[in-house]
């Protein structure tokens, strides 16, 4: 009866055992899914970032070559207004 007890309380901590390994493991396979999705959502950031700054440089290009539009248009119609602009034959 004795040994009956001995391989009872032998297999309870071997269960015991196998559960703590199986915890260990559980919070380890969590904290590297943790990690990656940290890193997933860093890469993200990163890239609506840089897409929010290509899409502010497109802006401000555009603004740029309509000002120099403008601008030309304002130069040629001062000439013009003077009798020195090229639309004169």
């Amino acid at each position: 009866m004795a040994s009956n007890q001995f391989n009872a309380g032998e297999s309870h901590g071997q269960a015991q055992a196998n559960t703590e390994q199986w915890m260990d493991s559980a919070k380890g396979m969590a904290n590297t899914a943790v990690d990656k999705a940290e890193n997933a959502a860093q890469r993200a950031s990163e890239t609506a970032d840089q897409q929010n700054t290509d899409q502010n440089a497109g802006f401000l290009q555009q603004k740029g070559e309509q000002m120099m539009h403008i601008a030309q248009g304002a130069i040629d119609g001062v000439k013009n207004s003077l009798g020195i602009g090229s639309e004169k034959k």
